[in-house]
């Protein structure tokens, strides 16, 4: 299958190996020269490089768009008008009346759009989702993306780290977002936030996520707490651990019962590959696609709900936003 990478920046490197990997034929639209010629420098043909990518689009079946968040809906509407497949990084777009937009072009031309939402193709995702039977009924979630790095500039951190949490909990916990409470800062005064807390409500299961760009180490880590237990995951680690225990009333008081813990198996291939080999077949089979538009409108919902969330100072439902 032909594939056409546009943009190759720290991310859209990674994204033109695992292609090459899997078997595509790439072609990349690059605006800069001398990314273009990294380009060439790393196995792609020069006939199939091109600074505009629409001069493409004739001979490719798929586009893999890895550009900024404001470039989103104009590439993504323009390759599926011009019967296209599509898949877009997190987030699909800036807001969530252009993700809707995406959404409908792509019902309209009957192409597969796919959201770049890497954790569910992680297997720390595949373990838990195993392992969440063994909680019981479901209390709460915390999740944290955050370290020392430097600033994304299209949009702010939950835009860009958050967001995964949002994606990721809805799938994991089986429940649409309902009500979002925030707080953000930007204390680099960039015009967006580098520091975020957001108190997600998935139904009665409130989920807690922080991101930020100043702690020191990385963390890529989540706690699922049920009735019977926890389960903690860190995915820069690769591991998943069960926490066995439970409260029991004995008298007038509660008694914290530990029944110990388990590391559970972590297995798989990596996410990336088994991403973009989704999107491949989902290509090849007409669809459906397996992270559908409406998980990127939702997600991205989300981060509006939270920025108009800690404007106001108050919670904010879903609804509001939408």
């Amino acid at each position: 299958m032909d594939v056409l990478l546009v943009g190759t920046g720290r991310w859209g490197e990674k994204h033109l190996r695992v292609l090459r990997e899997i078997g595509a034929t790439v072609w990349v639209a690059e605006v800069a020269a001398d990314r273009r010629a990294w380009a060439v420098d790393h196995g792609v043909e020069r006939a199939r490089v091109v600074a505009d990518y629409r001069e493409t689009l004739g001979a490719v079946q798929a586009a893999d768009i890895v550009t900024p968040a404001e470039s989103h809906l104009a590439i993504g509407e323009t390759c599926m008008r011009a019967g296209v497949h599509c898949f877009v990084e997190k987030p699909l777009s800036m807001t969530g009346a252009e993700g809707r937009r995406l959404a409908a072009v792509a019902a309209e031309t009957g192409r597969v759009l796919q959201v770049g939402h890497i954790f569910r193709f992680h297997p720390v995702t595949a373990t838990l989702r195993e392992a969440l039977p063994r909680l019981g009924a479901l209390r709460y979630a915390t999740g944290r993306f955050s370290g020392f790095k430097r600033p994304r500039t299209d949009v702010g951190v939950t835009h860009t780290d958050a967001i995964h949490y949002f994606d990721l909990f809805a799938l994991l916990l089986g429940r649409a977002p309902t009500s979002v409470s925030a707080l953000q800062r930007d204390y680099l005064g960039r015009g967006l936030d580098d520091l975020s807390l957001t108190v997600v409500h998935y139904g009665d299961v409130p989920a807690i996520v922080e991101a930020n760009y100043f702690v020191p180490g990385t963390y890529r880590d989540c706690l699922i707490v049920g009735e019977r237990g926890a389960l903690a995951a860190d995915y820069g680690a690769g591991t998943v651990t069960f926490h066995a225990g439970e409260f029991r009333k004995k008298g007038a008081a509660w008694e914290a019962i530990d029944a110990g813990k388990e590391e559970l198996p972590v297995r798989g291939p990596e996410p990336l590959r088994l991403e973009l080999e989704a999107f491949r077949d989902a290509c090849a089979a007409g669809g459906p696609s397996p992270v559908p538009a409406e998980a990127g409108v939702t997600a991205v919902e989300v981060v509006e709900a939270a920025a108009r969330s800690a404007a106001l100072g108050r919670a904010v439902s879903l609804d509001e936003v939408r």
